[in-house]
């Protein structure tokens, strides 16, 4: 959004009263033939602006959006955030991600969050496609991490733990976390996270950290085979959700947790991802790339392993794979 639009939308958004176009014109310096074109740019991104030839514009409601200029007012963060890159409609974010991470220092863009509306192209764990259709929350958080390579799948833990903390607070649905990367509403899927990351031995370029949460889905736009086990916050509570405020919240939350780990705090956050764990004392079927077995997921080490105990009394240590709850 154009700075012009939002000179234009901040006095909308003072005023309680219409406001004419000539009153904007004259205060932004501009024609009110420009004032027409922002306003008309406004609208399209989803801004419900009235207008009269008698008494002017007014602001009936804002987009529903993710628009980097709504976020920043409710975001609240030191550094998760403050820049931010808004599309409409892109094959993925992480796509983008790596693009202006090779192109700029990912220490610049530590803490930028790329929003899309909707992905054409979203990537899963595994290369899985990620269906990701307008609706949802779809973003990729950029950090160049001071933690060591060795704790890095904990920044996963934190995202799980700032979108479990979020959905809690905003609609107080119980909302859980399924070993690795899985957020659960009920016995539903609701959201995801997917962490990428640029090394060379033990030095780290940059991290990508994936996010998709199912907000404002419709799940008959779903494809027949997800509608029973994925589930939209907006089927849970039975209304569209406040996106942009759920967003600025999982980015606080993450911030919060996203420091544990720079502070070294690795125990704090494993304690808080168990106690919000739907994996722990199940009884669960593991599929890796060599074996698959079943036994009780007894544990998540501070490295991010599930621990099993194995119907033979073997203990084996999941770095990764798929965890299926039996």
């Amino acid at each position: 959004m154009k700075d012009t639009a939002i000179n234009v939308l901040k006095i909308l958004e003072e005023s309680p009263d219409p406001v004419s176009g000539g009153h904007i014109a004259e205060r932004l310096g501009v024609t009110r033939s420009a004032v027409w074109k922002q306003i008309r740019e406004l609208r399209r991104l989803g801004y419900n602006i009235s207008s009269s030839r008698a008494q002017g514009y007014r602001l009936e409601a804002t987009t529903s959006r993710l628009l980097p200029y709504e976020i920043h007012k409710k975001l609240r963060t030191r550094f998760i955030g403050k820049q931010i890159r808004y599309f409409d409609r892109i094959a993925s974010t992480s796509w983008v991600g790596k693009q202006l991470a090779g192109e700029i220092d990912p220490g610049k863009l530590h803490g930028m969050v790329i929003i899309a509306e909707e992905q054409t192209g979203g990537v899963g764990r595994l290369g899985r496609a990620w269906v990701s259709p307008a609706g949802g929350i779809w973003i990729s958080i950029v950090l160049k991490p001071g933690i060591p390579i060795d704790r890095l799948f904990m920044i996963t833990m934190a995202g799980s733990i700032a979108i479990a903390r979020a959905i809690r607070k905003e609609y107080g649905l119980s909302a859980l976390i399924k070993w690795p990367n899985d957020i659960f509403v009920g016995d539903k899927k609701v959201g995801g996270l997917l962490l990428e990351l640029a090394a060379e031995a033990d030095a780290i370029h940059y991290t990508l950290l994936g996010i998709g949460i199912d907000a404002n889905i419709s799940l008959s736009d779903l494809p027949p085979n997800l509608r029973d086990v994925v589930t939209s916050l907006k089927a849970e509570v039975g209304h569209e959700v406040d996106r942009v405020a759920l967003l600025a919240r999982v980015l606080r939350e993450f911030e919060l947790r996203y420091q544990q780990l720079e502070d070294g705090e690795y125990d704090s956050i494993a304690r808080e991802w168990k106690s919000l764990s739907l994996t722990l004392e199940r009884r669960v079927a593991i599929r890796t790339i060599n074996k698959a077995f079943e036994g009780e997921a007894i544990d998540v080490d501070t490295y991010g392993a599930l621990i099993i105990r194995r119907d033979n009394g073997k203990i084996e240590r999941v770095i990764a794979g798929d965890c299926f709850q039996l």
